[in-house]
């Protein structure tokens, strides 16, 4: 996605209408080096730029963790993970030869203020042999639990400030309810003002994600439909065919609704539904994500049961291979009674989308790996032809985010031969095969981005208790609730509770 700049001295868009933006030097900190984040996410998203030459000459990787290991030790385990881990391309062994050159690594606890003494050190040192401008990123892919201790750590030892400009990444989760997420960042911003606090979402960082602003306020023809007159209901689904995969320790703190719905889907459902915004600069783009949040009407807790749904699936047997439920799952309290399936209806209380439900459900073990947006318009006022019965006359517009992005919209077309049968049809625009490219990964694109101080698809503050605001009174009544789980089995769609909730408006769930 293309993003027009102001015009400032410290932009580095100078001409708007270039393609390729100017990349600064600058060095990237890595805290919780030695993490899954950084082996299949991190370096082979670093590796990818390079290999574009699509970083500064002045550029450097600085991995912490408490594991000791040498320059070389870190650099050859870092090989490994990228040949392991990157997508869509093959693994030149010449590129990686130069990009190992700026990959630099320090062992140390970040609870141990001695680490950020030796880290000063190292971004010295590093400084004098790659010339990184004294630009450096903070990247806390730690646990959620270190991440004020890591930012004051940074702010105690006086790098949050220097020669060049200073910015930290965080990762989700953004505290694990209100009032713990506005803890953090106040704790952050005793080290950090919000300009330079980056909290990394990647599902905003996919291509169809983006490409919704594009498609909403880049054609005419679409925008004008809109809003509540046209649009009947629109289903937001993120299904996952694999279970917690030896993560059950962690997913059991976590669940769907914490981990999937309040971070990712309710910024998806901002992103699908804001106003235009007057300007396309960052400021502009996200005050509009953050209207929209706000005007999420916040359930009471009579309302709860009715519009959401907890899930948790069980044990089942398929092809021919014995699945277990979570409760069986390495790590897991046999009466757990975490969501591995979380579904919502939510309303947005403004004029454009008033009355309309907003759907959205995320999952474990469901059927397939699927992330999309499914918009359904409402059907004709008046029906003068028929159908032959593989669907009702509805116009539905589906935005794939994964595996396949893409964009669909269905329509009734004529049947081949006498008479005016109609029966549903799609219209297909895949991203691989209409640009013939490959699109990059949303790290790819959110590290540029937080590079050059781009922070459209970083959400804020106020983003983040707004979506917050949304989700606690369903996690307050689901907490004083006890729930007959497994109430689904894997395999299939999630539980029969949740297609109720659908029925209840003359609805159902798109089977992607």
């Amino acid at each position: 996605m293309i993003r027009l700049k102001d015009m400032s001295p410290d932009n580095p868009f100078q001409d708007p209408l270039r393609f390729e933006r100017k990349m600064p030097e600058c060095a990237v900190v890595i805290f919780g080096a030695n993490g899954d984040l950084t082996k299949r996410k991190l370096m082979p998203a670093l590796y990818r730029l390079a290999l574009e030459r699509r970083l500064a000459p002045g550029f450097a990787v600085l991995g912490i963790s408490r594991t000791p290991m040498s320059n070389d030790q870190f650099r050859d385990k870092m090989r490994e993970s990228v040949q392991r881990y990157q997508e869509n391309s093959e693994f030149d062994a010449t590129v990686w030869d130069s990009f190992a050159k700026s990959i630099f690594y320090m062992g140390g606890d970040v609870g141990d203020p001695a680490c950020y003494t030796t880290l000063a050190t190292c971004l010295a040192a590093i400084e004098r042999e790659r010339q990184t401008g004294g630009n450096v990123l903070f990247y806390l892919s730690t646990q959620p639990s270190q991440y004020a201790e890591t930012a004051l750590g940074i702010g105690s030892a006086g790098l949050a400030k220097g020669a060049g400009w200073r910015r930290l990444v965080v990762e989700k989760p953004f505290g694990h309810d209100l009032e713990s997420a506005k803890k953090l960042s106040d704790d952050l911003h005793q080290v950090f003002h919000e300009s330079e606090v980056y909290r990394i979402d990647h599902y905003l960082g996919k291509e169809t994600v983006q490409n919704i602003l594009a498609f909403r306020f880049g054609n005419g023809i679409f925008e004008p439909l809109w809003n509540r007159r046209y649009v009947n209901h629109v289903q937001i689904t993120a299904a996952e065919s694999i279970g917690v995969e030896g993560r059950g320790a962690y997913y059991q703190e976590a669940g769907a609704l914490r981990d999937m719905i309040q971070n990712h889907l309710l910024q998806v459902m901002a992103t699908i539904a804001m106003e235009p915004s007057a300007t396309f600069q960052p400021g502009s783009v996200r005050d509009e994500r953050a209207k929209l949040l706000r005007s999420i009407r916040v359930m009471k807790p009579a309302e709860v049961l009715c519009n959401s749904v907890s899930g948790q699936y069980g044990p089942a047997r398929i092809g021919g291979q014995d699945l277990p439920g979570f409760r069986e799952e390495k790590g897991v309290d046999p009466g757990s009674q975490t969501d591995t399936y979380a579904a919502a209806t939510f309303f947005v209380e403004n004029w454009r989308w008033a009355g309309v439900p907003f759907y959205v459900r995320s999952g474990k073990h469901l059927p397939k790996r699927v992330s999309e947006i499914a918009i359904e318009f409402n059907a004709a006022p008046h029906t003068v032809f028929d159908t032959d019965g593989s669907g009702a006359s509805i116009n539905i517009l589906i935005l794939r985010i994964q595996p396949e992005e893409g964009i669909s919209l269905k329509f009734l077309s004529k049947r081949p031969g006498a008479g005016m049968m109609l029966r549903p049809v799609s219209m297909d625009f895949n991203y691989g095969s209409s640009f013939g490219e490959r699109s990059p990964s949303a790290y790819e694109t959110l590290l540029l981005d937080a590079i050059v101080g781009d922070a459209t698809l970083y959400t804020r503050q106020d983003m983040v208790e707004a979506s917050w605001a949304a989700v606690e009174p369903i996690q307050q009544v689901w907490a004083e609730h006890k729930f007959e789980f497994p109430n689904y089995p894997a395999g299939t769609w999630g539980p029969a509770a949740s297609e109720e909730m659908l029925a209840r408006r003359g609805h159902s769930w798109r089977k992607p």
